[in-house]
């Protein structure tokens, strides 16, 4: 019997290996590739149960996939064996007001599951530039974040209790529905971030929280892209915590008054300030940002209301996408774009990252959640051009190492997964990467879920199939 036909006596028509099928899943937003043999798209908890422990006898890798937004190869199968979407689990199974708890399965979509939450007066914080189609499963396998997490934190922070079926197809619940415990080893965090490589997520119960009552969006623009970043530095040293903090140089802003010139930022090197609270202290929040950056920016204004704001943070959920604009010859490429500082290190970082773009003559765009150190780097090419692929490789290398030297991280939200694999042991240490690895022989013996990924393991299962 062939590999498929196995799956198919579990999900029935739900699993395929139609190769037009198959190269979708083939790569998600990176430029990581790797063909399964077969997709399979499981329903139930059960199912997963049932593929995974069908899996663990053949030696088949399983690779979990949501929405395949992932910039770092996370959902890649690089070994072949079964890609398992889990975007069809993708229901809201319960609103638990009074234990501030959502209860939620993989597939559900960020962006939808707060308009569930908005009537109630609660959302779920982590807000990534992909809300409106990535899953909560993959949010919680990469510890995503977002505009947000300068006040609010990251996912992991919104996770009270996991169940995830292990390598060997077992069942197991790692947390509680209440907001804090002192009982055992602290299961949940252990798979938060862990990119489908200890286990597979099938239900989250996630921690909700009171919308604000007012926001201000105080927008101050410089003459240069450091000079923006010692003004972070200097606002969150004076105590005041924006609930966002995003850096989007001149660059960007031309991009995005490209697309549209009516777009209410100066030009310049622009910080977006966001703080939220009561109608009071969100005024008073703005007026102290207003007073830290005026001595050395060029223009400080406030958002003219909810209006404005809105219009300002979806022209910045674009930027990504908006890059062709100006040059329609060249395409971004995501590599070096997720590195991680602390926050007073945020200007060395700006002034490397300057002087690798002009090292390796590629156009560059600075922006991203400057709040928290995390600066998006978006290179772009002809991707006609071969030199121009030897230099974007050589500078994003460079790029890396930079966040690394100044005690910093190659990725703040996106993931370790193939793409920066070789990176784990510089900044982990090799220590650490071995404690990693004792963990991931511990549930995964076989190594069968998502192999290649983390830098965990040199060797893996491949494809045990036929399909």
């Amino acid at each position: 019997m062939d590999l498929i036909d196995k799956f198919r006596e579990i999900v029935g028509e739900r699993a395929t290996a139609a190769p037009a099928e198959r190269l979708c899943y083939s790569s998600d937003a990176s430029m990581v590739k790797g063909m399964p043999d077969c997709v399979v798209r499981p329903m139930s908890t059960e199912e997963v149960s049932k593929v995974v422990v069908l899996a663990a006898e053949l030696g088949v890798p399983v690779t979990a996939r949501g929405a395949g937004t992932g910039l770092a190869g996370g959902a890649v199968p690089l070994r072949g064996g079964i890609v398992l979407d889990l975007s069809g689990m993708n229901r809201i199974l319960e609103v638990d007001l009074a234990n501030l708890a959502v209860v939620v399965e993989p597939g559900v979509v960020q962006a939808r599951l707060n308009d569930r939450l908005k009537p109630h007066g609660f959302f779920f914080p982590p807000d990534p530039g992909s809300s409106s189609f990535c899953t909560i499963g993959g949010l919680i396998a990469n510890n995503g974040s977002g505009m947000r997490c300068v006040k609010y934190g990251t996912t992991k922070n919104y996770v009270l209790d996991l169940e995830v079926v292990l390598a060997d197809g077992r069942v197991m619940r790692t947390g509680s529905r209440t907001l804090k415990s002192a009982a055992g080893y602290d299961l949940t965090r252990l798979f938060i971030g862990s990119e489908g490589t200890l286990g597979i997520i099938t239900k989250a119960i996630l921690r909700m929280t009171p919308l604000p009552k007012a926001r201000r969006l105080v927008i101050a623009s410089f003459d240069d892209a450091e000079e923006a970043g010692r003004v972070v530095a200097k606002t969150f040293a004076s105590g005041i915590v924006p609930s966002a903090c995003e850096i989007l140089d001149r660059t960007t802003i031309a991009v995005l008054k490209r697309c549209d010139p009516g777009l209410a930022l100066p030009d310049g090197d622009i910080i977006l300030f966001e703080v939220d609270g009561t109608e009071q202290s969100t005024a008073e929040s703005a007026q102290e940002i207003a007073s830290v950056c005026s001595p050395t920016a060029a223009q400080v204004v406030t958002a003219s209301g909810e209006a404005e704001m809105e219009e300002i943070w979806a022209a910045r959920r674009l930027v990504g996408a908006a890059v062709s604009r100006l040059d329609p010859t060249k395409s971004r490429i995501y590599v070096g774009e997720d590195v991680g500082v602390p926050i007073k290190k945020i200007p060395a970082l700006i002034q490397e990252v300057s002087e690798i773009s002009g090292r390796f003559s590629l156009p560059a765009m600075k922006y991203g959640h400057i709040g928290d150190g995390n600066l998006h780097v978006a290179l772009f090419i002809d991707v006609l051009d071969e030199d121009e692929w030897g230099r974007l490789t050589s500078a994003a290398d460079a790029i890396h190492r930079a966040a690394i030297r100044l005690g910093g991280t190659v990725s703040s939200e996106h993931g370790i997964g193939a793409a920066r694999a070789e990176y784990v042991v510089e900044q982990l240490g090799e220590e650490t990467l071995s404690v990693m690895k004792a963990i991931k022989r511990a549930l995964d013996p076989e190594g069968i879920l998502n192999p290649g990924k983390l830098g965990l393991d040199d060797d893996g299962p491949s494809s045990g199939g036929e399909g």
